[in-house]
């Protein structure tokens, strides 16, 4: 393989990053006119619980901003992985066999669990935490109309959808520093109370203050870590 100067490392680094930005604003542009479907999407599980229901737009400029943040979730949501194939495009050709058997599982398998997260979320938790909120709302001891805010709930569901799909990461993690010879398989078991005790603060915290979402996301989080202990290696 001939070798390339720091000038041509940079040259084609920039085209990439280049490449990148233009898929991004592409997305961007693209991302304006498909946000009322993703909107539409995104409020689907609350409306089929609460089907009478209403959004509140309590701003001038709330429609525009809210369509406009959804343009950029959805440019950053079809860029981010065009963003990690040209970085793994960039940096392969100087790793070791070793170093790519472990860097290119984790590109491929991080926006699965990722996505895999996300839908969970969005089918099993949201139905359960709406549910539970709407009950309360409505079940209030002073009178009360229950409108949320369209822009706050599209940011606590958005939220929500990156909780998950960041705790979906364990797996890869714990690999991580099992192939890298940081935390060995058995002393991973030798740790497993702690984890799951860990586990539960991090779902507490991550979640909203109801108990049904913090167990819906601690359960996937410890089953995650159990198949994670299938695949690391036994070495002591």
């Amino acid at each position: 393989m001939k070798k390339m100067t720091l000038n041509q490392h940079f040259s084609e680094l920039r085209r990439r990053i280049l490449l990148v930005f233009a898929a991004f604003c592409a997305s961007l542009v693209l991302g304006w006119y498909v946000s009322p479907v993703i909107q539409d999407f995104l409020t689907k599980p609350l409306l089929e619980i609460w089907s009478d229901g209403a959004f509140l737009y309590t701003g001038l400029a709330d429609g525009l901003m809210i369509r406009f943040s959804l343009s950029v979730f959805f440019a950053l949501f079809l860029t981010i992985p065009l963003g990690l194939w040209q970085f793994w495009a960039f940096v392969q050709p100087g790793l070791h066999k070793k170093e790519k058997n472990i860097i290119w599982p984790i590109l491929v398998c991080s926006p699965i669990l990722f996505l895999g997260g996300a839908a969970f979320a969005f089918y099993i938790l949201f139905p359960f935490v709406f549910g539970f909120f709407i009950e309360l709302n409505q079940n209030s001891p002073v009178p009360s109309v229950f409108l949320p805010v369209a822009k706050d709930y599209l940011v606590f569901a958005i939220g929500l959808l990156k909780v998950f799909g960041f705790a979906f990461q364990l797996p890869l993690v714990l690999v991580l520093l099992n192939r890298m010879g940081l935390l060995s398989k058995w002393r991973a078991v030798k740790l497993r109370r702690y984890a799951i005790v860990f586990i539960l603060i991090i779902a507490a915290v991550l979640t909203p203050p109801d108990i049904v979402s913090q167990v819906l996301l601690a359960l996937p989080m410890w089953g995650l870590f159990e198949i994670s202990l299938l695949f690391m290696k036994d070495d002591k």
